[in-house]
């Protein structure tokens, strides 16, 4: 659209964009065009902020990219990265808009190489350790004289070689029996396992070597299965875990009683060096000789000075006789003197006893006549309180009610029970209650006439 100035059309102007609306655009249009995918790469200025966020910069041979992995993100991951590691982030690309910088917003991060074997990894060995296959308490020690060793490995391995120089070197007495198995490709694992439920029943040897040399971790994935961790768990003697290099680390090192890194080193563990034995048994040959020796000058001497104690039976009787006659006669002396004090001491005491015993006979007498005069005070006070009490009696028998109105006298009350005192409480048809010497009546008032004496 033009507008016309004077004679001339002028075209219309694009719209203005500000650097952070171009760089929001940017990173709009990114997010929308790159979903999240894995990209492999090389760690390099890896920092971890205050905050727990992750910086680093992800590049390979030819480029770099910038990235960062949130707090929230980085709090799952099972291991802190490092410089040079090699790694697979799971990623969105996004622009930071304040710099202008592109980078990746990373949500998750794994080793590279290893991708779903290595989780694989994690997820068995997590599982199986929360069942108790790896515990310490299953692990069976090392017999410490092998007679025969056993071996799980494939015939072509060059570890068999080493584990076989190693022995011959170090315990050329030891037996070897070798239980072949393809130590990788498909249906190794379940041969492996075979092979090692195979020694655990025939139980030929005392300890078993299961080993194999280094590689990738596809080629000791064979390793990693669980039909081979509860075979070794489940073998009758005990197992020595020999696979890969001493960084590589598989789930039959932890299911088995003891990890070698190398299977040289298992081989050494197994087998006991024959000189230093030779050697240590030796000297104990030598110690042994020694003590006997002392042992038989110890016993010479002792009987030497035995003999010199050892006299006659009847001189020795005799003796016996003299000291148990002596004896007797202590054992006299001792019962006599004790019983005689004793007696002397039971005298003495009874003779104080005797002189602090009190007069029964007096004070059974004192205590007769206390009697008598109490018995009379008693009777006395009893013949004063009877004579009192009868008093009392013929005082109360003048004072009874009873014997007033049996002189023909009675008690007048009203309805409220009120004695009757004065004519002036009468009333016409009042109901009043008279009290005899031999019962009661009530009666009612006809009329009231008043009399001079005073009586109705």
């Amino acid at each position: 659209m033009s507008q016309v100035f004077g004679s001339e059309p002028v075209a219309a102007t694009p719209p203005v964009l500000t650097v952070s609306a171009l760089n929001q655009a940017v990173a709009r249009m990114l997010e929308r065009n790159f979903p999240l995918a894995w990209i492999s790469g090389e760690i390099s200025n890896f920092t971890k902020a205050v905050s727990g966020h992750w910086y680093f910069t992800l590049k390979d041979s030819a480029a770099q990219v910038r990235s960062v992995m949130f707090r929230g993100r980085a709090q799952y991951a099972d291991f802190m990265p490092r410089e040079g590691d090699k790694v697979e982030v799971r990623a969105l690309v996004t622009l930071y808009a304040p710099r202008g910088e592109y980078q990746l917003s990373v949500e998750a991060i794994r080793r590279a190489g290893v991708g779903n074997l290595y989780e694989a990894f994690l997820q068995l060995k997590a599982r199986l350790t929360e069942e108790g296959l790896f515990d310490a308490s299953r692990k069976r020690p090392l017999p410490l004289f092998a007679r025969t060793v056993g071996i799980v490995t494939s015939l072509q391995a060059a570890a068999l070689r080493d584990v076989l120089t190693t022995l011959r070197r170090r315990s050329p007495h030891l037996a070897v029996i070798l239980y072949p198995t393809p130590v990788q490709g498909e249906g190794s694992a379940q041969k492996i396992a075979q092979a090692i439920a195979t020694a655990s029943l025939r139980a030929e040897c005392d300890v078993l070597l299961v080993c194999r040399g280094g590689g990738s971790i596809e080629d000791l994935w064979s390793f990693n299965h669980e039909a081979v961790a509860r075979a070794i768990a489940g073998c009758t003697m005990p197992v020595i875990s020999g696979v890969g290099h001493e960084t590589d680390f598989t789930i039959a090192d932890f299911a088995a009683d003891l990890r070698a890194p190398t299977p040289t080193a298992a081989a050494e563990m197994a087998s006991a060096p024959r000189a230093h034995w030779l050697d240590t048994l030796e000297s104990m040959a030598d110690d042994l000789t020694r003590a006997m020796r002392r042992r038989l000058s110890e016993s010479a001497q002792n009987l030497d000075w035995l003999s010199r104690r050892l006299v006659s039976p009847s001189a020795y009787a005799a003796h016996q006789r003299l000291k148990l006659q002596a004896m007797q006669l202590r054992l006299a002396h001792a019962t006599r003197t004790p019983l005689g004090l004793a007696r002397y001491a039971v005298n003495q005491l009874d003779t104080r006893l005797r002189a602090q015993l009190p007069d029964i006979a007096a004070e059974r007498r004192r205590l007769a006549e206390q009697g008598r005069r109490l018995q009379t005070q008693a009777v006395a006070q009893q013949r004063q309180r009877r004579q009192a009490l009868m008093a009392l009696a013929s005082q109360l028998e003048l004072l009874n009610p009873q014997r007033t109105l049996e002189r023909g006298y009675a008690i007048i009350t009203d309805g409220a029970g009120a004695v009757v005192r004065s004519p002036s409480q009468l009333r016409p048809k009042q109901v009043l209650s008279l009290r005899l010497a031999d019962g009661g009546a009530d009666v009612t008032l006809a009329s009231v006439q008043p009399t001079l004496d005073g009586t109705t």
